[in-house]
């Protein structure tokens, strides 16, 4: 990995401006033919998948009830898992992207509806919708890449506090709700400003996140555990509704994760991106930053068809059920190209994207080049480069750079 104008074989080098424009234009007659069908059919799977999560949440929490039966926890817990996974993947993200708003449902609109995330609507919508959209896989911008804390690209300068990344990273997967209200607020930068001189705005939008955070706490750690109470159940219903959070939280992690982060997926500098960026490059750079997850229609449903991430970069407010149908004319278009499309089945993208956490945990070169043999010694340099000077990080780096190179020519 590292940003596509510093490869030395870069991928769409063989495009001229001219195929860039009718790619752009092939891309905008699939979209436009969604826009024309969709309608009766896509307004009914919409309203059925939400009628179904709130059953399934109604009906889970009836359950918990009676948690202090373990078979009833177990049932209840599963159940609560997946409908808040339903809720914030095949429907929050989806409305909130305003793939619906055409139906003019002010019940189903993205300005409207508010979801079981710490993240205050308005805000996610801001560094989402309008931030990670727009410049999606450009290092140091889109913040869903590494969620600013994570090295993601070797042209970063490697520093020893990147060793621990595997470890941030996995808290935030557990915590992935508040991990994305942090940088949704740009928390780190504002902390580092003084505190009388942050801006206005940071300091209404902290209030509004730990608002909502208060009253998601209150409804699955105080209310639902309170009415289980005259049951015996009050700590296993709160416990199901931190095991349904954490169910949640780790799933949308690995899918968001599987969408951005694997080997394969490409990432770009913002120097290298023109003021006047066309609609055809706008849609390269989002065929070539994202990557899908192969599988079953309920794989597809469960990951709020995020599986399609490509598809989803590429036309985010069309309607989530429409991704799958338009799915091979999109990878056609890869082909005909001779592009890259990124796809595979999901526990090898997250293997893939746990590696390269990893991987770029470490010095450059640093695991292509250790195997049992030379473990000790390696071992014995990485050592060198976390507690000695950048001069020493330096030479060790130069030496590991001539090891990969030679590797690579072996």
């Amino acid at each position: 990995m590292t940003t596509i104008t510093k490869k030395p074989d870069n991928p769409i080098a063989h495009l001229t401006p001219e195929d860039i424009e009718q790619l752009g234009y092939e891309l905008d007659a699939i979209r436009q033919d969604v826009l024309d069908d969709r309608g009766d059919r896509d307004a009914a799977y919409i309203r059925r998948v939400i009628a179904v999560q709130r059953r399934l949440e109604l009906g889970s929490r009836a359950v918990l009830l009676g948690s202090a039966l373990p078979p009833l926890w177990v049932l209840g817990t599963i159940g609560l898992s997946i409908s808040k996974i339903l809720e914030n993947m095949e429907v929050g993200h989806n409305v909130l992207h305003g793939q619906w708003d055409w139906m003019r449902d002010p019940k189903i609109h993205s300005t409207t509806w508010e979801w079981d995330m710490a993240s205050p609507a308005e805000q996610w919508q801001h560094s989402h919708n309008e931030v990670h959209h727009n410049f999606t896989n450009i290092v140091g911008k889109d913040n869903d890449l590494g969620y600013g804390i994570m090295r993601v690209d070797e042209d970063q300068r490697w520093v020893p506090a990147y060793l621990l990344q595997p470890l941030w990273n996995f808290v935030n997967a557990c915590f992935f709700e508040y991990g994305i209200a942090a940088y949704d607020l740009e928390l780190g930068r504002n902390l580092r400003i003084p505190k009388d001189r942050r801006p206005a705005e940071f300091q209404r939008n902290v209030k509004k996140v730990l608002g909502k955070i208060r009253r998601q706490a209150t409804k699955d750690y105080v209310v639902n555990p309170a009415l289980a109470l005259p049951f015996g159940g009050f700590l296993p219903t709160l416990a199901a509704n931190f095991v349904a959070n954490l169910v949640r939280n780790l799933w949308s992690h690995s899918v968001i994760m599987c969408g951005h982060f694997p080997e394969g997926v490409e990432t770009f500098e913002l120097a290298a991106i023109p003021d006047d960026e066309t609609r055809g490059e706008w849609y390269v750079r989002q065929m070539l930053g994202s990557a899908n997850i192969s599988g079953s229609p309920l794989l597809h449903l469960m990951t709020g068809n995020l599986s399609h991430q490509v598809e989803h970069h590429l036309f985010p407010d069309l309607p989530s059920n429409r991704y799958q149908e338009i799915a091979p004319r999109v990878r056609a278009l890869f082909d005909k190209y001779d592009l890259n499309y990124c796809s595979r089945p999901m526990p090898q993208q997250v293997y893939s994207a746990w590696h390269k956490v990893v991987r770029l945990s470490l010095p450059n070169g640093w695991l292509a080049t250790t195997d049992r043999s030379n473990l000790a010694s390696q071992l014995k340099l990485l050592w060198a480069m976390s507690t000695k000077g950048p001069k020493v990080r330096r030479a060790a780096q130069a030496r590991l750079d001539q090891q990969a190179r030679k590797l690579a020519t072996a």
